[in-house]
């Protein structure tokens, strides 16, 4: 006889943990979570030390490794996409970096036909449920102080941080101290998901503490191929487990396998475009034209530079010192190993048509690549730096009727002229801060892309050349009202079009990328998803302050912090 469950939820990553612990969290209903990745052992270093975080990454053990196709404004080269292969997901093997965005992302989103109910007034409440911000001021009523995910700020204590932010501000910019509060725009320390040392994945704040609960079951290495639709209903799920396929029947099945993996499975599964699912021999149960459109992403690169005082990481990286930084980790949780050292950096609007900032900086005090290989200099440091609402559009599409295949994904970076604009105004901003004289005893200078790229084409060149993506896919089955014909889900119920019980809760519902790191949003529209799908009465709107340029009187002057 087979299983059934009132929930089956596709995925233990970012918005899946969150379903899986709300969801149950009241005992009266049944939770079977499906993931296709392996536990994430609380012994496992690389995945509980923050600064592990450049391993993980390109390794089958933790990665699902996808890439793209031939990207055909990058010279051709197909772009790696991390994602995490573990509970926890992408939680568990990110930058651990905490950004909301900006309240203007979710004016945004609301300001589109049927989105109302995703403003910022309406998202702000579930940003605040879900947050512990330690580094807030208690008294801050845009942040949240009793939730499950607690964030340290910065600290941002190393030279070469304070010499950055100050550089900034001798550019023209502004210091901010809650890139999360009331005003993004600015430079200041930032939020991460570490706590006391280690990780603050979402499985650690949310899915562990659930699993004790009779009524939730967690079910890894179980690899779903298919959700069995019938009419406009499906009765659950296909998946494949030790060697055997597995049925289990559900009430509502919900997705939350990310941009990637949940258009893949809504077309391996007859959602989609009718034309391209006959293309691969699948039956169409579904005509959505929108599953897997609308894909976006940031794209980002490493501007590195050498320093000439013995300030930065970069002997950190030194293989003869790792096992005394590893000791002090697994001793006291302390040390250079206790930190992700993305402890700062900045928003900035790089030209006046942008109402809010379209620039994002990362600072990081050693000079380094994701892969884990450091640049030749004895010290050095970097900024990550890249356009956060760029104008160009991809899509994914499956190759076949085969689960396991990688779907196809184009994401069409530098294919328009908003984001070629954008790229080099990135590159010219960031050595307008680096030229400061607060820089000046720290930058014996710059490594890459160097000095022989000055040219608008001779960086746009660079740019395609050299930028990763910051591993932020998003808004593949993006939410809007069902007489949008590019829409997949409907804003008020999470439902996929045309069918009454198959939800969605992931990045791939986001309409539009934010200005940051997407996983923040991620948790909020999960925290929000619950609501709904409990039926549940939304928390009420906040209407609170935030900052907009030209219209507050911070633009009069510095805002310090």
């Amino acid at each position: 006889m087979n299983e059934k469950f009132d929930y089956v939820i596709i995925g233990a990553g970012s918005a899946g943990s969150v379903l899986a612990d709300r969801l149950s969290e009241d005992g009266k209903r049944s939770v079977l979570v499906l993931e296709a990745g392996r536990s994430d052992y609380p012994w496992d270093l690389l995945i509980q030390m923050p600064a592990a975080l450049p391993f993980p990454a390109g390794k089958s053990f933790y990665d699902w490794k996808y890439e793209s196709d031939p990207e055909p404004y990058m010279n051709g080269r197909r772009i790696k996409h991390a994602r995490g292969k573990v509970l926890g997901g992408s939680s568990s093997i990110n930058g651990m970096i905490y950004q909301r965005g900006n309240p203007l992302d979710y004016e945004r989103w609301g300001a589109d036909p049927g989105m109302e109910s995703w403003s910022f007034a309406h998202c702000l409440p579930y940003f605040k449920r879900l947050e512990n911000a330690l580094g807030s001021d208690p008294d801050d009523e845009l942040r949240g102080h009793n939730g499950p995910i607690k964030l340290e700020r910065g600290p941002a204590t190393n030279p070469l941080f304070q010499a950055f932010f100050d550089a900034a501000v001798e550019a023209g910019y502004s210091r901010t101290p809650d890139v999360n509060g009331y005003r993004q725009e600015g430079f200041g320390p930032f939020d991460k998901h570490v706590y006391k040392g280690r990780r603050m994945s979402t499985s650690r704040a949310y899915l562990r503490p659930a699993m004790r609960r009779p009524n939730l079951t967690v079910k890894t290495r179980a690899f779903v191929t298919g959700i069995d639709i019938k009419g406009k209903r499906a009765g659950g799920v296909t998946y494949q487990r030790n060697g055997k396929t597995h049925h289990v029947n559900a009430g509502e099945v919900i997705l939350a396998g990310g941009a990637i993996n949940t258009p893949q499975l809504l077309q391996l599964s007859g959602v989609g475009d009718a034309e391209h699912l006959r293309s691969v021999g699948i039956e169409p149960k579904v005509n959505l034209p929108g599953v897997g459109e609308n894909l976006q992403d940031h794209l980002e690169v490493y501007i590195q530079y050498s320093c000439p005082l013995p300030v930065s990481q970069q002997p950190s990286l030194n293989k003869a010192r790792m096992p005394w930084i590893g000791l002090q980790w697994l001793l006291g949780r302390k040390g250079p190993a206790a930190t992700n050292h993305f402890e700062g950096g900045g928003f900035v609007r790089s030209n006046e048509d942008v109402d809010y900032p379209n620039l994002m900086f990362h600072f990081l005090p050693v000079a380094v690549r994701y892969d884990g290989q450091k640049a030749a200099t004895k010290h050095g440091f970097q900024v990550h730096v890249g356009p956060m609402y760029s104008d160009a559009r991809g899509s994914l599409k499956i190759r076949s009727k085969d689960p396991k295949e990688h779907p196809s994904m184009v994401y069409n970076y530098l294919s328009t002229e908003q984001d070629r604009r954008e790229w080099v105004e990135a590159v010219r901003v960031t050595r307008e801060i680096m030229s400061q004289p607060a820089m000046k005893p720290y930058n014996s200078g710059e490594i890459s892309p160097g000095p022989s790229v000055q040219t608008d084409e001779e960086i746009l060149d660079w740019v395609a050349k050299d930028a990763e993506t910051a591993l932020h896919p998003s808004c593949t089955a993006k939410l809007g009202p069902e007489s949008d014909p590019m829409s997949v889900v409907d804003p008020q119920t999470m439902k996929v079009h045309g069918l009454d019980n198959v939800r969605v809760v992931d990045a791939s519902a986001m309409p539009y990328v934010t200005n940051g790191n997407i996983h923040a949003p991620v948790l909020m529209l999960a925290e929000k998803a619950s609501d709904i799908i409990l039926g549940r009465k939304p928390l009420e709107p906040i209407h609170a302050d935030y900052y907009r340029h030209g219209v507050d009187p911070a633009d009069a002057g510095t805002v310090t912090g």
